[in-house]
């Protein structure tokens, strides 16, 4: 059917516009698979060695999103949700009807919202953007364009009429084709954390695996968790190479005070400053990733005597890190003012950092084995990128185990005679 005397997206035929519709369609659903697949990923990673880092910017960074509260809706991620809509899209092209275009328009109104609202949040709350996200949100606004320059209605002078005009029947038909697939999803999540248990075995077995490397040969004097006076003396020892700008970092942050409290008077964690910034000359390269990565350093490391108080505070205000005005006051607060150019802070800041270059190589595109954020060296074994935390926690469990119980020397699997089978 074709309406020749009014303007429409996918009912005049097989022309351009309906074409560039089943584009934008196929565009939106691309990107949220991709979306989808890295949400498992970093969340749920198989291996120790598929950890994330920030390896591209601070600001396009696509971990904070995957670990962020917004990433889910009742075990759903929001990838499901943006991957339906384009479903919607492609088939209003491919089977066009006037009540499936006029619904198609209200729901692209609706996602078009949503999408400014979570690149807004993404920007200001989470102070980064997913470039996976992002791919989304140009073909939900493209498609939002077409459907307001050629949609259905597009002449009527209400917006109201022009835009929410879509059919109860249809959905209906949405909401529990949605409800279906999203309840297959809660399913395939569940199914996922069930599974982290039998997982975490395994990266415990690959972290034993993991060849030993030399401890930093100067260890930081700046500790996140104390819990022994020789940093040797805990059963956890923890080296975190880390850049206070980093969005990663941060996610690091929070585990390591879930273990903090889980493992309480048996872990040790030094914090071996590596901002992603002009002061480091271990990753040229990166010379500029995270601005003002370096003054923050100093601040923290000129606040000596109070370092795990400013420590905790910078990552309570992440938003708000790269505020020069922010960072002024958190000097003032804790007698660090002149920090940033005491040339005692500045050369012990660099000795941390120059320990980076101790480590054999990682990456053909780095000359060092520190060159990224976050690092850590837990109990000599190199881990680069993040973890769940029932992975560290894992980690971390076996650890205490063998310092105070000892390695397993065998595995016990008795059955009972009479229940063998004959």
């Amino acid at each position: 059917m074709s309406f020749p005397h009014e303007r429409t997206l996918t009912l005049n035929g097989l022309r351009w516009p309906r074409v560039l519709s089943f584009l934008a369609g196929a565009g939106m659903i691309t990107a949220s698979i991709m979306t989808i697949d890295h949400f498992f990923k970093a969340n749920y990673p198989k291996t120790i060695f598929t950890g994330s880092f920030c390896d591209v910017s601070a600001f396009f960074n696509c971990d904070s999103s995957a670990f962020s509260e917004i990433s889910q809706i009742l075990g759903v991620p929001l990838g499901f949700f943006g991957a339906f809509m384009g479903l919607l899209i492609v088939l209003g092209a491919v089977f066009p009807s006037a009540a499936f275009e006029r619904t198609n328009k209200s729901l692209s109104l609706l996602n078009v919202a949503g999408v400014v609202t979570l690149f807004l949040y993404s920007v200001f709350k989470l102070g980064s953007l997913c470039l996976l996200c992002s791919g989304f949100y140009l073909f939900s606004i493209f498609n939002f364009i077409l459907f307001a320059v050629y949609g259905i209605d597009r002449g009527t002078r209400n917006l109201i009429k022009r835009w929410v005009q879509p059919s109860f029947k249809l959905l209906v038909v949405f909401a529990l084709a949605a409800a279906a697939g999203g309840y297959a999803m809660i399913q395939y999540h569940d199914a996922r954390k069930a599974a982290q248990t039998g997982t975490s075995v395994n990266i415990v077995k690959q972290f034993y695996e993991l060849p030993r490397v030399a401890g930093p040969s100067f260890l930081s004097p700046y500790w996140s968790v104390k819990s022994t006076d020789r940093f040797e003396d805990a059963a956890i020892q923890i080296v975190e190479y880390t850049d206070f700008m980093c969005p990663d970092c941060l996610y690091l942050s929070q585990q390591m005070e879930k273990l903090k409290k889980d493992f309480a008077g048996k872990i040790n964690v030094a914090i071996q400053f590596f901002p992603l910034d002009a002061c480091n000359a271990v990753v040229p390269e990166k010379g500029n990733l995270h601005p003002g990565a370096c003054e923050l350093t100093y601040i923290a490391a000129g606040a000596a005597g109070r370092f795990a108080e400013i420590h905790d505070e910078i990552w309570a205000n992440f938003e708000r890190r790269k505020d020069p005005a922010w960072r002024r006051a958190l000097a003032e607060k804790y007698g660090a003012a002149g920090a940033a150019g005491d040339p005692a802070v500045r050369d012990l800041v660099k000795r941390i950092i120059d320990t980076g270059a101790e480590y054999e190589k990682t990456s053909d595109k780095f000359s060092h084995g520190i060159r990224s954020t976050p690092t850590v060296i837990i109990n000599n074994r190199m881990i680069i990128g993040t973890l769940p935390y029932e992975h560290l926690k894992a980690i971390c469990q076996a650890l205490v185990e063998e310092r105070e119980g000892g390695p397993k020397k065998f595995i016990e699997n008795w059955v009972e005679p009479s229940r063998r089978k004959k």
